[in-house]
């Protein structure tokens, strides 16, 4: 941490953020990881089969959604490959989130030996605890071998393959033909701590009859990777508060130059929405990247109707133009970055199991940072004066939705 600080340049702000991280309990910061930015679906699908072929001990999965598509058929071919290679693998995937998906699709793979959870069955009748159908498994997590990781926001579907360059240049974008989304790939100490957040999950929901994610090493010892300072975060209604959230408002709070947010679904809760506005009061350059059309019109109209708010106070808005944006990042002070599942929502904040890091350092704020401008250059900025001439019938949309923000 010393080295990292004497080379960073601006220490003042690097030291003030990880003794923020410090002071937030919870999971502890690790030293020594290589942490790889994935951006869109096609990258890190890439890296993930790669890393899923050289498996040697066990490989465990993490999603929300696995659809019975060419990617997930993909996906589900190499996964039986490497189990009858000898490689153990467990599989969580949540009911809710791959409803459309076949059991027929998971009995091929619990046939050839993998360990296959459903997380919360929508189904009552297979419930192993009470029913809950509104806690739900949001997170994207692959762990290999224990060394390598994966998490953000791209689950195992077609629709992210690709990618966000597809739409460029279209009027009307096809909610299937591009999705603008970010991964990383963790190497190091890390991944030690996205393992316990996959086991934990596993046990609680008691795996398929009863069974632990069996596995030869779960907990390999592993020698410094990388540089980047990292933090993994879980967060679920068992828990009085999400860690998620509290040391995102944190970062806000402390930003002293630049708060910088790309998120798909922005349903703000007051909370948020004043740590914003008192970082723009402060002169901090705050910025949101928000999408410019969603698969969810609901999440999509409550947001904007905070718009108004927002830009009289000094934050300036974006919309993504062309691709469907699904990213979930934040770079504050270009030292403090936070990637993972969770949305700036109410259903992340209190409903479901989300999965976030937060990495420590300027030289991957600056790869995020780069990332966030090419964002900014495939956007629309939203003027105020503009803003305020929209339709009546845009406002009624913006109302009625905001009205039912909370159960989204």
């Amino acid at each position: 941490m010393a080295e990292l600080k004497r080379t960073a340049g601006d220490l003042d702000i690097l030291d003030r953020q990880i003794t923020l991280e410090q002071e937030i309990t919870g999971t502890p910061l690790t030293v020594g990881n290589k942490v790889t930015l994935l951006q869109d679906g096609p990258a890190t699908d890439k890296a993930m089969f790669a890393a899923i072929g050289q498996a040697k001990d066990h490989i465990n999965v993490e999603s929300y959604i696995i659809d019975d598509d060419e990617l997930g058929r993909q996906f589900m071919d190499l996964l039986i490959e490497k189990q009858l290679q000898g490689v153990q693998v467990n599989l969580i995937y949540d009911s809710f989130g791959s409803v459309a998906t076949p059991k027929t699709f998971f009995d091929r793979l619990r046939q050839a030996g993998v360990n296959v959870l459903e997380f919360n069955p929508v189904n009552p009748l297979a419930a192993k605890k009470a029913w809950a159908p509104n806690h739900r498994d949001h997170r994207k997590l692959l762990v290999v071998d224990g060394r390598t990781a994966f998490m953000g926001g791209i689950n195992i579907s077609n629709v992210y393959s690709s990618g966000s360059s597809v739409g460029i240049g279209k009027e009307q974008v096809d909610l299937t033909s591009g999705w603008r989304d970010t991964d990383i790939q963790v190497d190091g100490p890390a991944v030690a701590e996205l393992q316990k957040l996959f086991l934990q999950t596993w046990d609680k929901q008691r795996g398929e009859n009863g069974k632990a994610a069996a596995a030869k090493n779960h907990f390999p010892a592993i020698s410094p990777q990388g540089r980047e300072v990292v933090r993994a975060i879980g967060s679920t209604p068992d828990d009085p508060f999400s860690l998620i959230y509290l040391t995102l408002i944190s970062a806000i709070t402390n930003a002293e130059k630049q708060v910088y947010i790309t998120n798909a679904y922005f349903v703000p809760d007051p909370q948020l929405i004043k740590a914003l506005l008192d970082a723009a009061t402060r002169g901090v350059d705050v910025r949101l990247v928000l999408p410019s059309h969603s698969d969810s019109d609901v999440a999509f109209y409550a947001g904007r109707s905070h718009y108004s708010k927002l830009l009289n106070g000094g934050v300036k808005i974006y919309e993504r133009q062309s691709a469907v944006l699904h990213v979930k990042t934040a770079v504050i002070d270009g030292v403090w970055s936070c990637l993972g599942s969770s949305n700036l929502d109410w259903r992340s904040a209190i409903d479901n199991d989300e999965i976030n890091a937060i990495v420590l350092g300027r030289e991957f704020g600056r790869k995020m940072q780069l990332a966030f401008s090419k964002d900014i250059e495939a956007s629309k900025a939203i003027e105020p004066a503009q803003w305020q001439r929209r339709s009546l019938l845009l406002r009624l949309k913006e109302f009625t939705a905001r009205l039912f923000g909370r159960l989204f």
